[in-house]
């Protein structure tokens, strides 16, 4: 009963004012409608109840809808159809919120313009309509502006009467009736192409283009004065092409081509346009479809009076670095080598100059600067030289044809300590458009040598004992790292002032050792997503890290004797504690529904 009223008090003002509930139940006062309409409605009704227990509910909708319509009083009928309705909906509600969080974006918005179609006043269809659509494609300076508007579309035929014998295809039929007028049609794809004969005399265009229309089962409706639009007649096609209305608007805000062609395509695919064309040049785009969908699409381009929020994002990162080495002790000799040294070889070595061997082998003519072989062995046996055991602390003994040798290890006392303490904060502030990613960096550009190329044949040296200048400087090949920080950010402003970030973070520094004189950078990143208030400091991440290490290098058995310990051993120890803390606070200074904000909470 309360979906009987309901349905009642949205009758339009035309209905007849003696409409009264009925029903056929016992008791109940009786319908009033012609004798074959109350038996076709009941015939509908039980076809619908009998669709409807088998769980097939757009066909038993479909009947429901029949009978109520032979006997809008019926209130058993308007109720039946009005409950199918609303499940139908739901239906479609739910196929359409999976298909959207499957990421199927098409068959969700198909899910729910059905529902919308299905009830029209449902707002949580509508809502879900426009989360499946996404974000407006174009954000204008100012309202879409109305520069045409017509309520109902309208042929402007010639004058006159008209005979016609036709024998032919269908298409031809109507074109032939169009242009004996003065008018164009164009087509649908599915237009029914058949054989058809038609023959009428001293006709008007209405009367030819309704028999045509007979002929042909099809319709056509007006696009201009002067352009007919003619399809096959179904109750789908009539819902989208009667009383066709025409708005043209204009976008403001210098929107590029591109942007107006989503505009355009948006339009199509939500309200189900099928007449939607652009002009790039004068921004506008014109629009011909039934008139509630054409005030819902002037209703959607009102949205567009709306700039991008922004939002400003206070970041700080803390940073405390603090580290300890301590090392006591002393070192006893705890390494010896002995071996034999022929006496021949201390008389070659002894006192002779590495710079006078270079010169003897140039001068006796034994390397140039193509004797790769010759400078290879000079610089294998100057290498040789140089870490020899010469150049060790040596003891010899003995004699005869041999000599013994024997390397000693040096004696040394360690007492050190170091200590360090690095604070550092990196502040910044970001501005980022809405659902735009805004990216920050500071630092500076770190060159780290991957190789360098020379000839392997020559030096310096050499090319100065010769005195040919043939010598050539290695030439590098350099790579740039970034060193300092990096920020990308990218907000979502809620209705309510929420701020959604992703945030990207990333923040490299140069470490304290290298590998094979490249340096080793320190490298510390965050990459996520947050939901905050506006105003409301959050801490993104943060990390401890603290190591301790101990180490104790002397003499066995010794070195753990509690009174020996120092003076047979070397003891150290570090410790190293590093904390960071990262913080982020967001800021709306300009949202949809409000003006720039000033900048006053720079100096709170």
């Amino acid at each position: 009963m309360l979906a009987a009223l309901a349905v009642a008090a949205d009758t339009p003002a035309d209905s007849p004012a003696t409409l009264s509930l009925c029903s056929e139940s016992p008791g109940a006062p009786p319908c009033q409608a012609p004798a074959k309409d109350l038996k076709a409605a009941r015939e509908a009704f039980a076809r619908g109840l009998k669709l409807e227990r088998s769980k097939n509910l757009d066909e038993a909708f479909s009947q429901f809808q029949e009978a109520a319509s032979l006997v809008p009083q019926n209130v058993e009928y308007i109720t039946a159809r009005e409950i199918v309705r609303q499940r139908l909906a739901a239906m479609h509600l739910e196929r359409g919120n999976n298909h959207l969080l499957r990421g199927r974006q098409i068959e969700a918005l198909a899910e729910f313009r059905m529902a919308q179609t299905l009830d029209p006043q449902n707002e949580f269809a509508q809502q879900r309509l426009r989360d499946a659509l996404g974000p407006l494609p174009v954000r204008t300076a100012g309202p879409a502006q109305v520069v045409e508007s017509e309520d109902a579309l309208a042929a402007k035929p010639l004058d006159g009467r008209h005979d016609f014998h036709y024998r032919g295809d269908s298409r031809g039929l109507i074109a032939a009736v169009a242009s004996s007028y003065g008018l164009t049609v164009i087509f649908d794809d599915n237009f029914p192409n058949r054989r058809v004969r038609f023959d009428l005399e001293e006709a008007v265009f209405a009367t030819a283009i309704q028999a045509a229309s007979q002929v042909t089962k099809s319709f056509s409706v007006a696009l201009q004065e002067k352009v007919l639009y003619s399809t096959i007649e179904t109750p789908e096609n009539h819902r989208l092409y009667d009383r066709l209305g025409l708005r043209s608007f204009y976008i403001p805000g210098g929107s590029s081509p591109q942007e107006l062609n989503d505009l355009m395509n948006t339009l199509r695919t939500l309200f189900e346009f099928r007449f939607v064309s652009l002009n790039a040049a004068s921004s506008t785009i014109t629009v011909r479809g039934p008139q509630p969908a054409l005030a819902a699409a002037t209703q959607f381009l009102e949205q567009l009076d709306s700039s991008h929020p922004e939002v400003m994002l206070d970041l700080k990162v803390f940073q405390v670095d603090h580290s300890y080495t301590r090392n006591i002790g002393l070192h006893i000799p705890n390494q010896f080598n002995l071996f034999n040294i022929p006496a021949g070889a201390l008389a070659a070595l002894g006192g002779q100059n590495i710079q006078d061997l270079i010169n003897q082998l140039i001068a006796s003519g034994g390397i140039n600067q193509a004797g790769n072989e010759s400078i290879a062995a000079l610089l294998a046996q100057l290498q040789g030289q140089q870490n020899s055991i010469f150049s060790q602390p040596l003891a010899t003994f003995g004699g005869g044809i041999t000599l013994m040798g024997l390397s000693l290890d040096q004696l040394r006392a360690s007492l050190s300590m170091n200590e360090s303490s690095v604070r550092s904060l990196e502040h910044v502030t970001l501005r980022a458009s809405q659902d735009k990613e805004a990216t920050f960096k500071i630092g500076s550009r770190y060159p780290i040598l991957n190789a360098s190329f020379a000839p392997i044949y020559n030096n310096s040296a050499i090319s100065q004992v010769i005195q040919n200048q043939s010598f050539t400087a290695a030439f590098p090949s350099i790579s740039y790292e970034d060193v300092g920080l990096t920020l990308k950010a990218k907000p979502l402003v809620h209705g309510n002032s929420d701020v959604a970030i992703q945030l990207e973070l990333q923040f490299r520094t140069l470490g304290g050792t290298n590998v094979n004189g490249v340096p080793v950078i320190s490298n510390r990143e965050f990459k996520g997503g947050i939901l905050l208030k506006e105003g409301e400091p959050a801490a993104l991440a943060g990390m401890i890290t603290r190591s301790d290490q101990k180490s104790l290098s002397g003499l066995p058995a010794l070195s753990h004797i509690p009174g020996l310990r120092v003076l047979s051993s070397e003891n150290s120890k570090q410790e190293e504690d590093d904390e960071m803390l990262i913080l982020i606070t967001p800021y709306v200074v300009r949202g949809p529904d409000r003006k720039e904000a000033p900048e006053i909470w720079l100096t709170k």
